[in-house]
């Protein structure tokens, strides 16, 4: 009774307010959202997306990942998990399978194939990663930690609704982590599919969505201008000869999506705002008919929204169209808002925000403005050194590689073994010869990353956040600052990411519900920090790998 009476009277430290736990957290992830373009923009945002979220939240300007391979399945499940890749096993987009000898795509599976006519169609497919998959078949199997969907399953008996919804396939499976439901569109199908991991048949809202005309209502209609030309800030860079230009796109404004019948009409629609409407209409239509938010139950609905990925793409982050693209996609983020309120109300949620990687500059865009900058190409450099060098260690060079798939070289494990080859000599000395290569920074063996027989560097430490014993590459390269492949397969793209380095590992963080206090932080935290920061608020355990700090501004803001 003594110690209780010290501890009420004399306790000093901060006393946070206990929020009634929401009806549903709502966690948005913007594709390609370099944590800059927020402010960048926001004086043509209006009043019900982007600020609302700033005026009635925290705020985190300075928030990173701290990966080295800032990719779109990296990012996503690390924010679900609140774990870096080392742990939840989603080490890149694609990588290598060495027991089967081919690329795996991270969230494929053979034993639950789509609930649909077909899948990804590799003629019209401009995703590189998915038109390497070896299946049609998606699953959440490949990821190795629990994630922060998952808990709120757990925590309450499964009875919690929890949802994913993106574009892509790897943005929805992500976020719904294993126990929950995702739902993502269809190139090949022009509809939002699914697989039969998560049902064995369709509920009948889904089919009438995807009959209802949603996808064939942008046939022969443009992507305009939103504003007028003067408003924007990047209207001289119109047709620049720097962006990709596709056929019947085309560089400049008005961009047409052509006939539904046409081979890229749903391609073009995922490269500008249509694809977000379309995500924000479907996400609509699932919180109506799955009853989200309708009880005192916590529920969950993650909403992934990546045309900014693709428009960074194809015409980079500081473009008009990227520019038009954000002001579109603040009418999207405000007509979802309306919604949940309207159905479940704000007051009722908790709304995070964040992104799964930020966003190289265009090579020529920087050399525009005298800032050095380029794109990477094995085949345009003198390999000879590197090759001689090998040869007289090894007696062999080239055949040494089995595959490159950014970020990870794959040794040829058969050819090492016939020759009686130390393959930690083989990928010390590949290394050692990579990174005296023009535009490559750092290249880093996996024997060294497990032995820790590297420097202790801000890189080391996000390759080696990065690095996956089963999954990661024999040798991790990082290109120099602005240096980046732009080649996908054939398609030449103005911008990239993937790289340790700030501009792609920088990200907004923001936890938005009304009743807080309006903050802007400009500490550095981290993007682990967002899966444990929820479950704290939430009073739940964090998922299982979780590696991430409890942000206490957020739980302290109400």
């Amino acid at each position: 009774m003594t110690t209780g009476l010290l501890l009420t009277g004399f306790w000093s430290g901060p006393v946070f307010a206990e929020p009634q736990a929401p009806r549903l957290v709502l966690q948005i992830t913007v594709d390609q959202l370099r944590g800059d373009l927020i402010d960048r923009n926001l004086e043509h945002f209006g009043d019900k997306g982007f600020r609302y979220l700033l005026d009635n939240g925290v705020y985190y300007t300075n928030a990173h990942h701290r990966h080295a391979n800032t990719e779109t399945i990296v990012g996503h499940t690390t924010l679900a998990t609140g774990t870096d890749p080392s742990v939840h096993g989603m080490v890149a987009n694609l990588w290598f399978d060495r027991s089967t000898g081919t690329p795996f795509y991270n969230v494929q599976d053979p034993d639950y194939p789509l609930l649909a006519t077909s899948g990804v169609d590799p003629s019209t497919e401009i995703d590189p990663t998915q038109r390497a998959a070896t299946s049609d078949g998606r699953s959440p199997t490949s990821i190795l930690s629990s994630t922060l969907s998952d808990e709120i399953a757990i925590a309450n008996a499964g009875v919690s609704k929890v949802f994913g919804v993106s574009i892509k396939d790897r943005g929805a499976i992500s976020m719904a982590g294993h126990a929950g439901t995702a739902y993502w569109f269809s190139k090949s199908e022009g509809r939002f599919v699914t697989s039969s991991y998560y049902m064995d048949a369709y509920p009948e809202w889904v089919d009438k969505w995807n009959d209802a005309g949603h996808v064939s209502a942008y046939a022969y209609t443009d992507w305009t201008l939103s504003d007028t030309e003067d408003s924007y800030r990047f209207i001289e860079f119109d047709d620049a000869d720097w962006e990709t230009e596709l056929p019947g796109f085309g560089r400049t404004f008005p961009h047409p999506f052509g006939a539904r019948d046409s081979k890229y009409y749903t391609t073009l629609l995922t490269l500008s705002p249509a694809g977000d409407e379309l995500t924000t209409s479907f996400a609509a239509s699932l919180i109506d008919n799955e009853e989200i938010g309708s009880d005192a139950v916590t529920d969950y609905l993650s909403v992934s929204y990546s045309s900014t990925d693709y428009v960074g793409h194809i015409f980079g982050p500081s473009s008009l169209e990227a520019e038009d693209n954000l002001r579109r996609l603040d009418k999207s983020l405000s007509t979802l808002l309306a919604h949940v309120d309207e159905t479940v109300g704000l007051e009722n949620t908790l709304v995070v925000l964040s992104a799964d990687h930020g966003a190289a500059e265009v090579p020529g865009y920087l050399e525009y403005l005298g800032v050095p900058a380029g794109f990477f190409n094995f085949d345009d450099i003198d390999k000879e050194p590197a090759a001689e060098a090998l040869v007289a260690e090894f007696g062999v060079a080239q055949d040494l590689i089995a595959s490159f798939s950014q970020p990870y070289v794959y040794l040829d494990d058969r050819l090492i073994a016939d020759k009686g080859l130390n393959k930690a000599d083989v990928a010390r000395a590949l290394a050692r010869e990579l990174q005296n290569m023009p535009a490559i920074a750092y290249a880093i063996s996996s024997e060294d990353l497990a032995s820790s027989a590297v420097a202790k560097t801000s890189v080391s430490a996000a390759v080696l956040a990065n690095f996956h014993t089963a999954r990661s590459g024999d040798v991790y390269v990082v290109f120099e600052p602005h240096w980046f492949v732009g080649d996908f397969d054939g398609l030449h793209v103005a911008s990239h990411h993937g790289s340790p380095w700030t501009y792609d590992t920088h990200v907004p963080i923001i936890f938005s519900r009304p009743g807080m206090n309006a903050q802007r932080i400009s500490s550095r935290v981290e993007t682990v920090d967002v899966a444990p920061t929820v479950a704290a608020y939430l009073r739940i355990k964090a998922p299982s790998g979780s590696l991430g700090a409890v942000l206490k501004e957020a739980l302290s803001a109400q």
